[in-house]
């Protein structure tokens, strides 16, 4: 009898001390429902940076080719990693900044002329600038970063088609597989995946590393609040908050905090504590991208490595005060709103100042094409130059990145 009292005694304890929990954990998700409110200052961080993917990929292809040069057609191999509309060839792209890309002719094994490119020697020396920053001044940190997207999965493993997506948003070098993994066996290791594809898992956990960019900052202030971390929240002049959604949004700052590198299969899927875990984890992934933003395409086939619920990314048009959705350049962005002031990134990666760069270049070629700054010489006739023109925009459609089947339903 005493042992049996002592048992219940022991459960009504324990039930008092997860009573919290408990009563967190039956908390259902509330039906709140913003609506989506333009902002022009974070649509022009947006738009300023169209096809700035795409200008450093092939920046990054033809400079790192033996002979800083390729042919058309084998550019257009890689233009699934571009980013670039489906009804825009890779080579009318290229010809739009000639100051960027040097175009010429080098005759294929039948005397056909083909379009060759060549950097020019202006962008050859932002190229070198990015290289030794890549590979010298943030070796470290550009490695710590893949490491942390590596933890923040639950099997710290993603496919290299899935990394392939955010390569350039993580500041990931091309050829980041041979330049950067391989170069450290200790730390991952190539595995192949039940489908067969390849995949890349981290071998060692560094708890230094499992601490998210919200608990660098606000660490004394978890401790002082119980585990309760409030997200930095800013609105768009105007927004218009009903009174309905800002007493739930104070709530649900009050919720306790959920760090995205530790297993979190115990919480609900229905609760707003769940809700407020995933938030985490993208607001820690985007605090990993070089710029604090990236397509929304390329994050929503992370449900299955994240251990997200159905509809995950929900919740960027759930909390537009933590994301901004843009829809410039014929896409949907996510842009993290306390990363900008005025459309101004705050904390500037080195990486970003020279992508900077790339951008005032991009600028500066279409403004000097639109001039006729830039004219075709050719010493052959008029006749064979339209030929080339023409023969060259008949480029082949090969993808080695192929549209990816999500897995968002």
């Amino acid at each position: 009898m005493f042992h049996r009292r002592q048992s219940y005694n022991d459960a009504v304890s324990l039930a008092l001390y997860f009573r919290p929990f408990i009563q967190i954990q039956k908390r259902n998700l509330v039906n709140v429902k913003f609506k989506w409110v333009k902002d022009t200052l974070l649509d022009s961080v947006v738009s300023s940076s169209v096809h700035l993917k795409a200008t450093c990929t092939l920046v990054s292809l033809i400079g790192s080719n033996p002979e800083s040069a390729l042919p058309v057609y084998y550019l257009t191999r890689y233009r699934g990693q571009l980013g670039l509309p489906p009804d825009l060839k890779v080579s009318t792209f290229v010809r739009r900044y000639p100051n960027i890309f040097h175009e010429f002719y080098r005759p294929d094994s039948s005397g056909t002329p083909v379009p060759w490119y060549k950097l020019t020697s202006e962008v050859l020396e932002v190229y070198h600038q990015e290289m030794r920053c890549v590979y010298e001044d943030c070796n470290a940190d550009i490695l710590n970063r893949l490491q942390k997207l590596l933890m923040l999965t639950k099997e710290r493993l993603l496919p290299l088609h899935t990394i392939d997506q955010l390569r350039w948003d993580l500041g990931l070098p091309y050829g980041y597989e041979n330049e950067l993994v391989t170069k450290h066996p200790g730390l991952f290791s190539f595995t192949k995946l039940p489908d067969d594809r390849v995949g890349l898992k981290l071998l060692v956990w560094d708890d230094c590393l499992a601490v998210s960019h919200l608990e660098s900052k606000k660490s004394n202030l978890a401790e002082k609040n119980h585990g309760e971390l409030a997200f930095p929240i800013g609105f768009t002049r105007g927004f218009g908050l009903k009174r309905k959604c800002m007493e739930w949004l104070n709530e649900w700052q009050k919720l306790a905090y959920t760090s995205p590198y530790v297993d979190a299969s115990h919480l609900d899927p229905r609760t707003d504590v769940s809700e407020k875990r995933i938030v985490g984890v993208f607001h820690e992934l985007l605090h990993l991208t070089i710029l604090r933003k990236v397509e929304r395409k390329n994050v929503s086939n992370l449900r299955g490595p994240l251990a997200m619920p159905q509809k995950f990314t929900k919740v960027f048009e759930r909390h537009p005060g933590i994301f901004y959705i843009s829809k410039r350049g014929g896409t949907q962005t996510v842009v993290l709103r306390e990363a900008y002031d005025r459309g101004n990134l705050i904390e500037k990666h080195p990486l970003a100042d020279i992508r900077g760069k790339y951008v005032s270049m991009m600028k500066k070629g279409l403004l000097d094409r639109s001039r006729g700054l830039y004219k075709k010489e050719s010493k052959g006739s008029e006749g064979e130059v339209a030929k080339i023109h023409f023969e060259s925009e008949t480029e082949s459609d090969c993808d080695l990145v192929a549209g990816y089947d999500s897995d968002e339903t």
